[in-house]
């Protein structure tokens, strides 16, 4: 069984004419996972002016297979970078402090928001004087911004950077709360616009993708506002296959930007191993 979402440990892998043979899943336990559950992972390419699929086996790492593929499905990005693993790795020890807790999502947010917003910013070019003479620059387009789009509360420890890192940028408040028992979503805050401008970039942020039931739920309401898949990205810290799942069956050609991927969800809905309810270990309540 193929996967239905293509994962990627690096951001470059997309643009590589030739990608190493032995690239994995970042995590031990989401290769676990790959390899009882989907026997190979399709990573593309572009060459020659096409994009090919190389299909790979998790176990053996060896390419069977060359095609041209149709860009439809949805894309998972792992970022390898040693930060993000350290700040995941904070995150998910029992002992860190909610101070310290929050400030490693915050940290965790910067650099996954560093990686979304990689080749996606419009800009504009130009010459400006230098102390020293003249020089060509290029800024990003403060007339387009991004919406960041953090899901309450947890959201708000990740995306607490999204000014800072994003030149151009508004944010929109959406809360969703998740019954304990039957696992769905209700909205109990929208700051979302009545419609967004046409093409606009929208990042949504939110710590876990467990279920896939609040994400999904989001990304509907995203939609419902003039947003097309393909310009939106999901940054997330931790992400499970049944999240996952859902969102590539209903969503083609989104981006999600994890720090880690976690093998399963156990019957409360919480990741396992994860890192615990993210929205109480930020904010201490």
């Amino acid at each position: 069984m193929a996967c239905h979402f293509l994962i990627y440990t690096h951001p470059h892998l997309r643009l590589s004419p030739d990608p190493p043979l032995t690239l994995q899943p970042s995590s031990s336990s989401a290769a676990s996972y790959c390899r009882q559950n989907l026997p190979t992972l399709n990573f593309h390419y572009k060459k020659g002016g096409n994009f090919y699929t190389r299909r790979k086996s998790v176990v053996c790492s060896m390419a069977t297979e060359n095609k041209v593929i149709s860009g439809d499905r949805m894309l998972v990005f792992v970022p390898p970078h040693p930060l993000i693993k350290h700040w995941v790795s904070v995150l998910r020890n029992e002992q860190t402090p909610c101070p310290v807790f929050k400030n490693a999502m915050a940290e965790l947010g910067r650099l996954l928001l560093y990686e979304a917003s990689r080749d996606w910013l419009p800009t504009i070019t130009g010459e400006i004087q230098s102390p020293m003479g003249i020089a060509s620059v290029e800024f990003v387009d403060p007339r387009e911004p991004v919406a960041i789009v953090p899901i309450l509360r947890a959201g708000l420890a990740l995306a607490e950077h999204a000014t800072s890192i994003l030149p151009a940028t508004k944010t929109y408040h959406l809360g969703l709360s998740r019954n304990e028992e039957t696992l769905q979503p209700s909205v109990y805050l929208n700051k979302l616009p009545d419609k967004f401008p046409e093409g606009s970039r929208v990042i949504v942020v939110d710590p876990m993708l467990a279920t896939g039931g609040t994400i999904v739920a989001a990304i509907d309401l995203i939609k419902e506002r003039g947003v097309d898949n393909s310009q939106i990205k999901v940054v997330c810290a931790v992400a499970a296959p049944p999240a996952l799942t859902k969102l590539s069956e209903k969503f083609p050609r989104l981006h999600v930007y994890a720090g880690i991927l976690d093998p399963t969800v156990n019957e409360k809905g919480f990741i396992i191993p994860g890192l615990g309810d993210a929205g109480d270990r930020s904010f201490g309540t």
